[in-house]
């Protein structure tokens, strides 16, 4: 049995989350602290690949990195291509689990207590160090059920993966396009290993998800 479509899977779930965790940070950050309507209408924008049918987010990739794009053929030239590449995926499944983290994120932030990033400030603590050692351990919990939420949907994505990566054997083939090629193929035995390869990895981020918002309220409890 071939195993690359659940390294590849991995691999792209992986990398795809940690440019979600930092994008999405920055942006979580950043937009909660903005006026309301502005708020408002960067919420739409940036939760947007939520809602789209991920065939769609697809496309609008393929019109931003296609080769016969203008961004596609610059990047090109300096030997970068995320059409038919696996790392094309990467950009593909941040996009879609972007949003997650983005307002899992953001609802953490805004639960803040700032009195406490107030109190460090008094003390002459940098924004910075307020952030990484004060606003950051205090919002970990809700921050670290998004990354998680981020990776399972990056791990099982397929409608935009499969538009901007296409499928291709040891090469592009994720979890998701390997089952559904195994189907069209009428190979129903190995499409359905992949899928409960795939059902026990979900199952296992929502236990962990469900563990920490059960650790979350014992805490809410004690204080």
């Amino acid at each position: 049995m071939d195993w690359f479509p659940l390294w590849n899977s991995l691999r792209i779930a992986a990398i795809s989350s940690v440019l979600v965790f930092f994008t999405g940070i920055a942006a979580a950050y950043y937009a909660f602290r903005l006026p309301r309507m502005v708020k408002g209408v960067l919420d739409v924008v940036l939760t947007l690949p939520l809602v789209l049918p991920p065939t769609v987010v697809g496309y609008f990739l393929l019109l931003l990195f296609g080769t016969r794009r203008p961004l596609g053929i610059a990047l090109e030239s300096i030997g970068v291509k995320f059409v038919m590449t696996w790392y094309g995926g990467v950009i593909a499944a941040a996009v879609v689990a972007f949003p997650l983290l983005y307002r899992t994120a953001r609802g953490a932030f805004e639960a803040f207590d700032e009195t406490l990033a107030q109190a460090g400030q008094t003390l002459g603590l940098s924004n910075t160090y307020i952030f990484w050692r004060i606003r950051m351990p205090a919002c970990r919990q809700g921050i670290f059920a998004g990354i998680v939420l981020a990776f399972a949907r990056a791990l099982g994505e397929y409608g935009a993966t499969s538009m901007l990566i296409g499928y291709t054997p040891g090469r592009t083939a994720t979890i998701s396009t390997t089952v559904y090629q195994l189907w069209r193929t009428g190979d129903d035995r190995h499409a359905l290993y992949w899928v409960l390869i795939n059902l026990a990895i979900s199952a296992a981020v929502l236990l962990t998800v469900n563990l920490l918002e059960h650790r979350q309220r014992k805490g809410v409890h004690r204080t």
